[in-house]
């Protein structure tokens, strides 16, 4: 059975960089567009030059791609000709051989927004794909609140389509610009334009995710014969976000029809690395990656319960819709208080632990896991504190050192400015090599801004561990959650540590306690002894 191309239009750099608090550097923006190219996307779409400072510069310093690389602007105004309108001019001038020009599709935006008859908007929409096509160029039409537009007027709707067809347009690009659309009203009308004249081959489709439908939506469009796609990594986006691209490329590539009636370009071994690529934009921007999200997220492909995991040592597929590797991510059997045999029987071989089927430690372990649970810990996201349990409760746990006291302290107090400023000190005393040390450090970062009292913990247990000082020097932490898990007086504090090393490991550690400092040494001394449960010799 012969496949028909469907074309993936990647717009991270442009509309995804109109996601509130998201702002590209140049160099960020190169490195976006490098990862994109080598997954295998047809369309990079870079900015909009002239737009910005930030857009322009990296359409001068972009990489070359295989990916066709895609300049955004809007049609001519009214008034001028296509060769004398300096906007057009400064997406023409960026010298990419594709452009994508948004124009209205909406008769109440043309009237309203605009200000100009709707005949001249159809007269700059085919003037300004002419101009685009005249200098040798490939030429796409956003039609700007198609959807909207076609339910008030259809037939302007499809004027506005028609008129950029007719002026050579490769691709007329179907937006649900504001996102209301559902699933069932994007197959319906995708269908309809196409019995009206506009070929599938050339037709795209653009959503967004007001609703939770971006993927839906893009997948009914496809259904209906639209065969190109456009979305953004992470789904990135204005208001809600874009068609996420990191959960529309695995489904148009493992899922049935679209696995066998489709052609993506992208091969497997590029798909095997759509997890990484997900968490570089994140790191990125930043941003802890989302752990629920489809396909990539950290809990993708995690069995908690005792049934599944027990299932899924089995047969992964009781349990997994796809194998998490095709997607370069991994499963996890995590520890909880729902946890059984089969969960810690994986956990433990997981974490390179030998236990006899019927070592009574296997009972221990998970009684002291269910009594901690009730403390207010939690292992199902903290894995590495959990290891550390089980290694003790096993008698496998390495005494590095052992911390003999430490203290804190916070004082508030006037700077040369006469403004009033924290500064945390932390003393930790401990014992390693047969010795003890003691070790005094403050927080301040270095621009002499306070960094806080965990921050100043840490710095000082890190500043003399004897030999092991040096195992820890590419350790550094991603991110600090608080969580109070009772309420009132009484009120106990859980907090998780991410950490990170320069051999690109990731682990979780918990701390509990009443008190925020006390909880978050503790989740900073598991995480330290993971680390160097990792990397010292025995």
């Amino acid at each position: 059975m012969t496949r028909t191309r469907l074309y993936l239009y990647d717009t991270t750099l442009r509309d995804g960089q109109q996601t509130q608090g998201v702002q590209f550097s140049t160099a960020e923006k190169v490195k976006i567009a490098t990862a994109l190219d080598v997954l295998g996307v047809d369309y990079i779409e870079g900015g909009w030059p002239g737009a910005n400072p930030t857009d322009s510069a990296f359409f001068e310093a972009a990489p070359r791609t295989r990916a066709r690389l895609t300049a955004f602007g809007m049609t001519k105004r009214a008034g001028r000709s296509a060769d004398n309108d300096d906007v057009l001019a400064a997406v023409m001038n960026a010298g990419t051989q594709t452009v994508c020009l948004v124009g209205k599709a909406h008769d109440y935006h043309v009237t309203e927004a605009l200000g100009i008859t709707l005949e001249e908007n159809l007269a700059n929409i085919g003037a300004s794909i002419a101009h685009i096509v005249g200098q040798g160029r490939e030429a796409l039409f956003d039609a700007e609140h198609f959807f909207d537009g076609y339910r008030d007027n259809p037939d302007y709707a499809l004027a506005a389509c028609r008129a950029a067809l007719e002026a050579g347009a490769r691709w007329i690009v179907l937006c649900d610009t504001n996102g209301g659309a559902l699933p069932s009203d994007v197959g319906r009308v995708v269908a309809e334009v196409i019995a009206a004249g506009i070929p599938g081959d050339r037709l795209g489709i653009h959503t967004h995710n007001d609703t939770e439908n971006a993927v839906a939506n893009t997948l009914a469009a496809v259904d209906a014969g639209a065969r190109q796609v456009q979305g953004t990594l992470n789904g990135l986006g204005e208001r809600c976000g874009n068609a996420n691209l990191t959960s529309l490329i695995p489904t148009l590539l493992l899922k049935e029809p679209y696995a066998s009636r489709f052609d993506t370009g992208i091969t497997p071994e590029a798909l095997a690395g759509l997890t990484r690529i997900s968490r570089m934009l994140d790191d990125i921007l930043n941003r802890v990656p989302m752990r629920q999200a489809p396909y990539v997220g950290a809990s993708a492909f995690a069995h908690k319960a005792g049934l599944h995991a027990s299932a899924i040592v089995k047969n992964p597929s009781t349990y997994e819709h796809v194998e998490p590797e095709r997607v370069g991510n991994a499963r996890i059997i995590p520890m909880s208080n729902q946890a059984g045999q089969s969960n810690l029987r994986k956990r433990l071989a997981d974490a390179g632990l030998t236990v006899a089927p019927k070592d009574p430690a296997l009972g221990l372990i998970l009684q002291r896991i269910k009594a901690r649970e009730d403390e207010g810990y939690s292992y199902d996201t903290a894995q590495a504190s959990f290891e550390l349990l089980a290694r003790e409760a096993l008698g496998q746990l390495p005494d590095f050192f052992e911390v003999k006291r430490y203290k804190v302290t916070v004082e508030r107090r006037k700077n040369k400015y006469d403004r009033m400023v924290s500064l945390s000190e932390a003393v930790v005393v401990v014992k390693v090599d047969g010795e003890k040390r003691l070790s005094v450090s403050e927080s301040l970062d270095e621009s002499g801004s306070d960094r806080g009292p965990v921050n100043a913990l840490a710095k000082a247990l890190a500043k003399d561990l004897g030999q092991y000082s040096a195992v820890i020097d590419d350790m550094h932490l991603v991110d600090f959650k608080v969580r109070i898990t009772q309420g009132g007086t009484e009120a106990v504090t859980r907090v998780i540590i991410d950490s990170e090393d320069g051999k690109g490991r990731r682990w979780s550690t918990v701390g509990v306690s009443a008190n925020i400092v006390d909880a978050s040494f503790e989740a900073l001394l598991d995480a330290i002894r993971w680390k160097l449960i990792r990397d010292v010799q025995p």
